[in-house]
């Protein structure tokens, strides 16, 4: 007993563990691996978290911001009540419009300007991110080319009768002759 509990006390002695210790330089630790993992994880979302916290705003900033998201929910929600109105007072409904034939063209033109450059902004923008989009798809065409040209050159790879290979290879001969 004595013998063996001293070979143990060698190996696995003093808080060592030899054995693990020489495996970890073949195979790496996973539990080690996990926690390395997790670490790096968690720092991740530390940084994100601190790029994308928000900062504390004033009433105005949050006021202005959610007068912003107002006026396309408004107008489509009005637009809807109009059809509405329509159906169930239509008398009531054709008295309104009637006031609208009376508001002057040059308020219509100013109503137009204002309510285009709103929606006009965004839609501008998203052309032109989708402009960029298509003309970064477009400079990657001559590479796609040639890729494509490449592997279709790879279609038929089959060796020449002449070529030694195809001599000495009874199975080629026979595909050959079937073909």
């Amino acid at each position: 007993m004595g013998v063996i509990e001293r070979i143990l006390g060698v190996i696995f002695g003093s808080g060592r563990n030899v054995v693990a210790e020489t495996a970890e330089v073949f195979r790496i630790n996973a539990e080690a691996d996990a926690q390395r993992a997790h670490q790096m994880q968690s720092a991740a979302l530390q940084q994100f978290g601190g790029e994308f916290r928000l900062t504390q705003r004033g009433w105005f900033d949050r006021f202005m911001d959610a007068l912003n998201r107002v006026p396309r929910p408004a107008m489509a929600l009005g637009t809807l009540g109009l059809f509405i109105a329509a159906m169930v007072d239509p008398v009531w409904f054709a008295a309104r419009m009637a006031g609208i034939a009376l508001v002057p063209e040059p308020l219509w033109w100013l109503l137009a300007a204002i309510v285009s450059f709103y929606f006009g902004a965004r839609h501008q923008a998203k052309g032109q991110d989708f402009q960029r989009e298509l003309a970064e798809t477009m400079a990657a065409v001559p590479q796609v080319v040639r890729t494509v040209k490449n592997v279709e050159s790879l279609r038929d790879v089959t060796p020449e009768p002449d070529a030694p290979e195809a001599q000495s290879n009874p199975a080629l001969a026979d595909w050959r002759a079937g073909r």
